[in-house]
């Protein structure tokens, strides 16, 4: 009993559990289900780096240990719920982009990366990040947690099948009667009803009765026993780590590959933590958000830590609003989906068994929850609301948060200025608007 209430009490200490009002339990639960939905990306990351010619076995490795570094980080430091691992988008830029249409090597994008956590940092001890983040509009601010609930939802509606490509259209709806979205479908209604019923971890148990259920009807493999769920041969980074190129990114130009990299990872995480602090009741009455700087600290210091390791930047992550959802509302949330991490060097094949279209219907829930915040998105002056619509639809139309940054910023200075409304804008705002609009220059 001693022991027991000594742990209790470490833990309290730690992550200061009852002011948060939470507890171990729902805590450890929200970090299993957050766990479970950014899982996919231990897949996914290496094989996209893969395709920029970096060794996948390495890829694996670099990914999963900067995940959990970072997120642990995030947790302690912090005191976050949220997760920390490579960012999607920003390693198809890396790949796709830089690597691919810019003829540069792998090396050379990990030096870009480097220089661009170094420029993280020092905005972040500068109190240049935090200023940028208060001079963001209230109503904006708002519209980003919308903005992201869509973007999510879009995410998820395309896992499960029901939408899909389409010349014409650009999108449209799915095959409803193929087996998996079915089942998507069905793992979506299960979870929204226990949901509605007020049924802890629901989100986790649609997922497990999904896979479950996909096993069952074999649209997922089964383990047939411990040689199939298990492996003791552990990833290696050695043929990434370290390997950096920063001669060659700084000899590229830092007005290039470095901007863009600021840029798009600048925004695409600062409008990840409004959002997921916004969800968690991290955001105080005055527009305060809890711990920022160490927030923003971690980010940078995880920034530099991918291109160590031999992977694209890693970011926060927008599918820890699952585990938010759950309760998750301290570091311990992240220290679990840390800990999960690490486990997963061993267990990887193991994960795998969990399917994209049984996560997929838990991302559309925490879409609908964070779409909630629409109610409090003020449209009455189209001065403000006009940049809030476009921050609202430019994400999941674009598929990028930094486009719907981009839009809102740039429309909502000019819209103040043509208004007579020029002296509401603060003036880091013109600074980012201008960012903005050069990095779309250079984009093309």
């Amino acid at each position: 009993m001693n022991e027991a209430a000594g742990q209790h009490g470490f833990w309290e200490r730690l992550f200061r559990l009852t002011e948060k009002r939470t507890t171990v339990r729902t805590e450890m639960l929200a970090g299993l289900t957050t766990f479970i939905s950014v899982a996919y990306i231990l897949f996914v990351n290496p094989n996209i780096l893969a395709d920029a010619g970096i060794p996948k076995e390495a890829a694996i490795a670099s990914t999963i240990w900067v995940a959990a570094l970072t997120t642990t980080m995030m947790g302690v430091f912090a005191n976050y719920p949220v997760a920390l691992a490579p960012g999607m988008g920003l390693n198809a830029f890396f790949t796709y982009y830089v690597v691919g249409t810019l003829h540069l090597p792998w090396q050379v994008a990990l030096g870009a990366v480097f220089f661009s956590g170094i420029l993280f940092f020092l905005m972040t001890l500068g109190g240049l990040r935090q200023a940028i983040i208060r001079a963001v509009p209230e109503n904006l601010k708002r519209a980003i947690g919308v903005g992201i609930g869509m973007f999510i939802a879009f995410i998820g509606l395309r896992g499960t099948g029901l939408i899909i490509a389409d010349k014409a259209t650009y999108v449209t709806l799915g095959h409803v009667m193929n087996p998996t979205t079915l089942l998507s479908l069905f793992g979506l209604l299960l979870t929204g009803a226990l949901m509605a019923r007020g049924v802890k971890g629901a989100i986790l148990i649609g997922i497990l009765a999904v896979t479950l259920i996909g096993m069952g009807l074999g649209l997922t493999p089964i383990p047939h026993g411990i040689g199939d769920i298990m492996s003791f041969s552990l990833p290696s980074m050695k043929e990434t780590f370290g390997q950096l190129d920063l001669a060659g990114a700084w000899a590229f130009g830092i007005f290039s590959i470095i901007f863009t990299f600021t840029v798009v990872e600048l925004f695409d995480n600062m409008g990840t933590l409004i959002g997921l602090t916004t969800k968690a009741k991290m955001v105080r009455p005055d527009g305060e958000i809890e711990n920022l700087d160490r927030a923003l600290t971690t980010d940078a210091i995880g920034t530099m830590m991918s291109a160590v390791f031999g992977t694209s930047t890693v970011t926060s992550y927008i599918e820890s609003a699952s585990g938010i959802a759950e309760g998750g509302r301290t570091g311990l949330t992240a220290v679990t989906v840390a800990g999960l991490f690490l486990v997963a060097l061993i267990f990887a094949p193991l994960i795998g068994l969990v399917p994209g279209f049984a996560t997929a219907p838990s991302l559309v829930l925490v879409g609908a929850l964070m779409m909630s915040e629409v109610v409090n998105v003020k449209f009455s002056d189209f001065s403000d609301g006009l940049p809030a619509f476009l921050t609202i639809i430019m994400m999941p139309l674009t598929s990028s948060i930094a486009n719907g940054f981009a839009f809102g910023f740039v429309s909502y200075v000019i819209l103040k200025t043509v208004t007579g409304a020029v002296r509401e804008v603060r003036p880091i705002m013109w600074v980012v608007a201008a960012a903005f609009v050069a990095n779309l220059i250079l984009r093309g």
